[in-house]
Formats: structure tokens, sequence, C-alpha cells
């Protein structure tokens, strides 16, 4: 069976094709970074135009790129949630048309479950049952997964999510638009025992998660080391700041690592996956690495270039609901807010 997966969350357009024979045989991707950069963020209005102009030629490039023809496409897989409401109803409109107009079943994708499933593309993939890691710009949960469809949420962030968190304390810092990545980088010229943030909520039972008080924690200390008429030159304010996103770097990855330590133990399950665009992290992915090495498991994540949004994982996520027999009706809608718990098994 070979299914087109179309990807329109947010800002970053993602086609790709997959085969029940050939599997992955081509991806595109279009990020909208360079549009949303002066805005220091995402501009829903913006993002849904630039999907509108995209996503078609995208296609073409797709199909192109695999050597196949639109009339070999034998299913059409789209995101339908969670994600911006205009952006989502794109990839939704062209999906379900496109698959109206083949004569083939069409399929809504929720698009954690794409990123959950996003390391089934990788040579050594996980077996089910595992405990997943879901950690991106909108989201940070801990699932024990049994099967496709089949999510027991364990724990989740009170507030901000994991991702979220690095982008406003990156802006708090005057890094560029987008904050995560250039945090990262940042922290990597940072000294890691110059300041020590806390580990939210890891005092306490339980699997939940909460950012928010990083946030402040790290704009209080920036205004305590750089008050108004601070006489540090520009280097010294660069090391400052360095170190700042040492600290908040090592706050969170601490707490997701103590988190899925607990979830492992407490569910008896070795394998640990971890996906999201937050999954990108070196420092978090070698962490999670050596933590699953102690416990005697093993860490599974999916290579960088499917850690943030893509259509390869949508057109995965939906081959294996498709080849299951399940499909839509003549109709499609955007779901901005989808429990993974309301999907059906496959």
């Amino acid at each position: 069976m070979l299914v087109l997966g179309i990807e329109t969350s947010c800002d970053e357009t993602g086609i790709a094709l997959y085969s029940s024979d050939g599997g992955l045989l081509s991806h595109t991707l279009y990020s909208q970074i360079e549009t949303h950069a002066e805005f220091g963020g995402v501009v829903p209005e913006l993002a849904s135009r630039d999907h509108v102009r995209k996503t078609l030629p995208l296609i073409s490039e797709a199909l192109a790129n695999a050597g196949v023809k639109r009339g070999q496409i034998e299913g059409v897989a789209y995101t339908s949630g969670p994600g911006l409401v205009g952006a989502l109803l794109v990839g939704a409109a062209v999906g379900r048309s496109l698959a109206w107009a083949l004569g083939v079943p069409a399929l809504a994708v929720h698009h954690m479950e794409g990123h959950l499933l996003a390391p089934m593309l990788e040579e050594d993939a996980p077996a089910f049952p595992f405990i997943a890691l879901l950690v991106s710009g909108g989201h940070t949960q801990l699932v024990e997964v049994s099967g496709v469809g089949q999510y027991r949420l364990l724990g989740e962030s009170l507030d901000d999510a994991a991702g979220e968190a690095f982008d406003k304390t990156a802006k708090m810092l005057g890094l560029p638009y987008p904050g995560g990545p250039e945090l990262a980088r940042l922290a990597g010229l940072g000294d890691s025992g110059h300041f020590r943030f806390p580990r939210p909520m890891t005092d306490r039972p339980g699997l939940d998660f909460s950012f928010s008080g990083l946030k402040t924690f790290a704009l209080n200390t920036k205004y305590k080391v750089l008050p108004d008429g601070h006489k540090l030159d520009e280097q010294q304010i660069k090391q400052v700041k360095a170190d700042i996103a040492r600290a908040f770097e090592d706050a969170v990855v601490d707490t997701l690592v103590i988190k899925c330590r607990r979830a492992i133990k407490e569910s008896g399950c070795k394998r640990l996956v971890l996906a999201g665009g937050v999954s990108a992290n070196k420092r978090l992915r070698e962490r999670l690495w050596d933590t699953l090495k102690k416990e005697g498991g093993q860490a599974y994540y999916p290579r960088p270039e499917f850690c943030t949004d893509n259509g390869a994982m949508i057109a995965y996520a939906g081959w294996r609901r498709l080849k299951a027999g399940q499909s839509e009706p003549l109709r499609f809608n955007a779901q901005p807010r989808w429990k993974l718990s309301d999907l059906p098994t496959a």
C-alpha cells in the first residue's frame, strides 16, 4: 500500500510517501522560520497562507523524487490535530479532496501519534510495549504504549510544555527565533556549575511536569546578575547568558530524566521512546541513553530530521491505520485539541 502523508499542523509543510514494500520513498519539507522570525513567534494567519502556497507543489516534488505517479497513490493521510486550526484545515482539505479525486481512502492522523511512531521509521525500531516521552513546543507527556492506539497517559505538563519553556527563556535572553535550538547552542558555551536551577516536581510522587516556574527563575537570575547599570562588557554578558542557558537546560533535562526513570521503574517496561521537537536536544538524548543502559533497557529516538514536524511520521502513522482498514468518511475537519486516548486501536 502506497500512502501519501501531509503535515500542516503549525509552521512546517511536510509531505512524504510511505510504501508497504519500499518503506519511506521520499519526504519533502518547507520551513516557515524566516517568515515568522521577524515576529518572534508563529503568526497563525501567515502560517495558513504559506501552507496554501506550498502543499501542492511539495506533493508534486515528493512524487517526482520517488518516481511515483499521482494515480499510484493508494491512501492519503493528513494531520487533523492538534495544532493551529487554520493550518490544519489546509492539509485536511487538500488531503481529503485528493483522496476523493483519486478514489482512495483518507485518514485523519493525530499529530502526536505521528511523533510517537516516528522511531518506527528507523532500522532499530522499538517493539511494543514501550514508554514514550513526547516532548515538544506544545506537549510534554509520558505515555504507556501497548500498541497502535493503545495509549495510557502517565503524566503531562501542568503548565508550559518543555519546548515552550525553552522558547520563552530564549526570548528572555534575547536569542533569535526559533529560540529552543538557539538556547541549546548557547548552553553548550555555559558553565554547568555557575548557577543551579530547581528541578520542579521531582521532590514529590507522580509523573506530571511543570516548567513555567523555570522561566521565572531564569528571568530573576538574569535581572540579579545583569541589573540596570551593570558594568559588564559584551563578552562577560554573553558568558552570563550562556551560564543561565546551561543552568536552564540542565534543569529541564534532569527533570525529564528523573520522571522517565520513575516511569520505567513503576511500569517495569525497559524500552523508552523519545519523540517530538525537543527530542533532538543532544544532552537529553545522551542522558536518557545512559539512564536506560544503567537500568538494563534501551532508548529509541528518530533521526533529528524526524524529531520536528514532518510528513514522514504522518505517512507512516496513516499507513499503519489504513492498512488495518480504518478510513474517514467524505468530510474533513480540524481538531486543534485532540487527546491521544480518544484514538481507536489499529
